[in-house]
Parts: structure tokens; C-alpha cells; sequence
């Protein structure tokens, strides 16, 4: 049984019989992986009251090779990114951060993977709250992106043909990206897309690559986000965090 330190990130963290807790942990070196937290929930724990999501330390695992639930033998805390949890827009925006790692990461090592969680609790953290919305598209696509599944804004997904800056487009879906008016079917599926005007089709642009600027219908883009997540990375399935993060947004 392997015993490793790691640069560790909480994703997730639930309790586990009445004394213990699993977590779901983000490593630079070691992927996603999932760890027993024993007596966590004890009133004397050594862990004390640190594991909860979005904290990051270097954690000590004990590793069972073939197994899917490791155990964890200490936390030594460097942030506690108490901002997040005290504001639920910036929770649920961290929060769907967590459950795109969860659902689509692997155990296999990816530091800038890593890297790109922990720069986006930090953005998400340290956000003006008038730039928020901004800042948590653009930190969500960029995500999806290093997962895999940047889509197509700038060229028809179906043929390839470069789009005018000044040109409309029908984001598909299934297609991943933009089609031009020859390639977009005669009578889409009710659903199956929407139309993005030249605008707003630059500043997706920007949202896909990572750069927050402002956005003026947050509830057009928040809608198109989730359902390209649902249909790319979720198995059609709508993540939980969105309802929650968008109902957040909306109360502000």
C-alpha cells in the first residue's frame, strides 16, 4: 500500500458512517481521486473542520492499487478559500467547476489540469461582483475546453467555412458549435440550438478562451452553456450545480 504526498483539492466532501468522511480530491500528480477520511467527523479529529470543498493542502494518501477509495492519513491545510462558501454565487459557480472535474476527469496526471482549478477559484474568489458573471462563463468554458470540447464559434462546424465577424449563426448542439445558413437544417428540432447574433457570437469568442468581459444577456449564455455541457459531457443529463448557480444569479 503506496503512501504519497500530493498537492490536493477538495471537489467534494460528504460524510461517511457517523465518524468518517469521503472526499473526492483534485492532485497535480494523481488525477481525480477519491479518499476515506476516518474519524473526520469526530469532535477531536486531527482534520478538524478542514475538509470541505475548495480547500487545497498537501494531503498523505495511503493508495490501494486496484481499488477505487484510497485512505487518507493527514491534510495540511494551505487555503481554506472561506470567500467562496460565504457567497452563493461565487459557491455555486465553484461548485460547478467541481462537478465538471468529477465528471469528466481521470486519475491519470494532469498538472495543468491542476493548475487551471485552483487559477479558477481564485478568479471566482476574488471577482468583482459586478464582472461576475463574466468571469464565471469564461472560467466554465475554459474548463470545458481543457476537457475537450471547445466548441466551434468561428468557422460551420459542419462544413468548415470560416464565419464573417458580422454574420449570424445557429449554434447546434449535436454539432458542437456554429453552422452556416447551407449547412443549418431547413426546420431545426425544437431545442436542438439556437440563433447567436454576430455580437454575441464574439463575445462567446472570448468566453471560450478563457477571457471575462461583459456580458449582456448572462441568462442567453448560461442557458447555451448548460445545454452544450448536458449534451457533450453530461449524457444529456442537466449538472446539479446549474439550477442552483443560476437561480443564485438571478437573486442577486
Amino acid at each position: 500500500m503506496p503512501l504519497i504526498r500530493v498537492e490536493a483539492i477538495v471537489l467534494q466532501s460528504f460524510p461517511y458512517s457517523e465518524t468518517s468522511k469521503i472526499l473526492r480530491l483534485a492532485t497535480r500528480t494523481h488525477g481525480v481521486r477519491s479518499a476515506i477520511a476516518r474519524g473526520a467527523l469526530r469532535p477531536r479529529s486531527r482534520f478538524g473542520g478542514i475538509l470541505e470543498p475548495f480547500t487545497e493542502g498537501i494531503a498523505t494518501l495511503y493508495v490501494k492499487e486496484g481499488r477505487d477509495l484510497h485512505t487518507l492519513s493527514s491534510f495540511d491545510l494551505t487555503r481554506t478559500r472561506q470567500e467562496l462558501g460565504a457567497d452563493l454565487r461565487r459557491f455555486g459557480g465553484a461548485s460547478l467547476i467541481a462537478e465538471l472535474v468529477l465528471r469528466a476527469g481521470s486519475e491519470e496526471a494532469d498538472p495543468a489540469l491542476f493548475e487551471q482549478i485552483r487559477g479558477a477559484f481564485t478568479r471566482i474568489a476574488q471577482a468583482p461582483a459586478e464582472q461576475l458573471d463574466g468571469v464565471l462563463l469564461a472560467e466554465t468554458w475554459a474548463l470545458v475546453g481543457r476537457l475537450g470540447f471547445t466548441p466551434l464559434v468561428d468557422a460551420c462546424a459542419a462544413c468548415g467555412r470560416p464565419l464573417s465577424e458580422d454574420e449570424d449563426a445557429f449554434f447546434d448542439y449535436d454539432a458542437g458549435g456554429v453552422v452556416c445558413p447551407h449547412c443549418t437544417r431547413p426546420e431545426p428540432v425544437r431545442g436542438s440550438g439556437r440563433i447567436i447574433p454576430a455580437a454575441a457570437r464574439r463575445v462567446l469568442r472570448s468566453l471560450t478562451r478563457g477571457r471575462a468581459v461583459y456580458v449582456e444577456r448572462p441568462a442567453a449564455h448560461w442557458a447555451l452553456l448548460q445545454r452544450f455541457v448536458a449534451r457533450h459531457l453530461a449524457e444529456g443529463a442537466t449538472l446539479r450545480s446549474f439550477p442552483f448557480l443560476v437561480n443564485a444569479l438571478e437573486r442577486r
